[in-house]
């Protein structure tokens, strides 16, 4: 059976789509014990009772798109829009700063030889001294990174973030704004990652990345269950279960996290199929994909899509999503543009969206595959398909949207 198929397709500027069948896809097979070490329901349960009781949470929208379900030719199109969590513009608040608090609450209970603290006791400032004296630590693309500064600042500890240097100068004003520490690096965002540890090693500091490396898990699963919420909520507000889910990756945490938690809501005979969305200049799930095992990629990746410029997949993302991934596509840089134009002039019965660069590539490799008969059948794509996509970002760099879009995203929302 052909696992590789290349064509091109007609969002962009007529870029090239390549999709990657998994050879270890395993449809309907159980749960596994190591997946479910890394993602549970207990998990789930903790960080979702502690995320829904900080002040100002709400769900986020999920947006239907019937006019663009009707051209791409399935039944459904939703769009579960992260753009306005926690007035930070992404998904990303609900993983790194539900980190930074677990890691606040078991070091206090460590250093006091206590329960675990309750929320409400750290925000009144019970445990500031034991608060005060830590400092966490992680690199960041930007969504990340503005979620631990603002738990950092939210719960009372100290931040250092560290961005690579094609990091934009409004995405590292927007984390200094929570108060952080931020300190560029040359080079790569894998690069920013191994200097964040080491410097790390060296200050006594903690990192709370949304990777896993060998020797670091607890953490980024901590950073993992916080993403399951959007999943969640997403699965309470469509009325017909997903058919497919087209999720962007970057190192992977939140494709795993949503895929599993619609793995364990719906269970293996009715789960949705899993499709990866990769840019084409950072991809590293292609290529682990393509492998059967974790691949790093080299150089400057050097993509558009900030967010998802990622060199090596997280080992604990590889290890729930190996089974449950049925294919990877790589996305253009110019089709996450056209996608992003698409969204903020729709067509007449959609809404208006503001998706940032990074948002978009789930939907953008599912238009692709649906123009394409022959890939649209390799993943089971057809009339009665019922597509959930993930936005998830908004206009985190206000500057660059505009540039892109034509139109700044307050003129985008006007339209709704």
């Amino acid at each position: 059976m052909l696992q590789t198929l290349k064509y091109r397709n007609d969002l962009g500027q007529g870029a090239m789509t390549e999709l990657v069948i998994n050879a270890r896809y395993q449809p309907g097979a159980p749960y596994s014990a190591t997946q479910a070490a890394i993602l549970n329901d207990a998990a789930f349960a903790t960080a979702r009772d502690t995320i829904t009781a900080w002040p100002d949470y709400a769900p986020t929208p999920l947006h239907a798109l019937p006019a663009l379900a009707r051209e791409a030719g399935i039944a459904a199109l939703h769009f579960k829009d992260e753009g306005g969590r926690f007035g930070l513009g992404s998904f990303k608040a609900l993983g790194g700063a539900y980190a930074v608090l677990r890691l606040l609450t078991r070091e206090i209970a460590a250093r006091k030889d206590i329960a675990e603290p309750s929320v409400a006791d750290i925000l009144s400032g019970v445990h500031a001294d034991v608060i005060s004296t830590i400092t966490v630590c992680c690199a960041t693309d930007g969504n990340h990174g503005r979620s631990v500064a603002w738990g950092a600042q939210t719960f009372g500890c100290n931040c250092v973030i560290f961005i690579h240097a094609t990091v934009s100068e409004g995405r590292k004003a927007a984390i200094a704004a929570f108060g952080a520490e931020v300190r560029r690096c040359a080079g790569n965002y894998d690069e920013s990652v191994r200097e964040a540890d080491e410097t790390a090693r060296r200050e006594g500091w903690f990192v709370v990345s949304d990777t896993s490396y060998p020797g670091y898990d607890t953490i980024p699963k901590d950073v993992m269950q916080g993403y399951e919420l959007t999943a969640a909520e997403a699965a309470e507000q469509i009325d017909t279960p997903p058919t497919h889910l087209f999720l962007q990756t970057g190192v992977g945490g939140a494709a795993a996290a949503i895929a599993a938690q619609f793995y364990r809501r719906y269970g293996p005979e009715n789960a949705p199929r899993v499709i990866l969305a990769d840019p084409e200049n950072s991809a590293c799930w292609v290529e682990t994909i393509r492998a059967g095992h974790p691949v790093a990629i080299n150089g400057d990746l050097d993509t558009l899509m900030a967010g998802l410029a990622c060199g090596e997949v997280s080992l604990l993302a590889w290890d729930v999503l190996q089974p449950m991934a049925c294919a990877v596509a790589s996305v253009s840089d110019d089709d996450a543009v056209a996608m992003m134009q698409r969204l903020a002039d729709p067509l007449p019965g959609d809404p208006a969206i503001v998706a940032g660069e990074s948002a978009v590539a789930g939907l953008a490799a599912f238009l692709s595959i649906a123009a394409n008969p022959h890939a649209a059948a390799r993943i089971g794509l057809g009339p009665d398909s019922r597509v959930l996509c993930f936005g998830t970002e908004g206009d985190t760099d206000p500057e660059l949207y505009e540039k892109l879009v034509g139109k700044s995203a307050a003129e985008v929302r006007a339209q709704a």
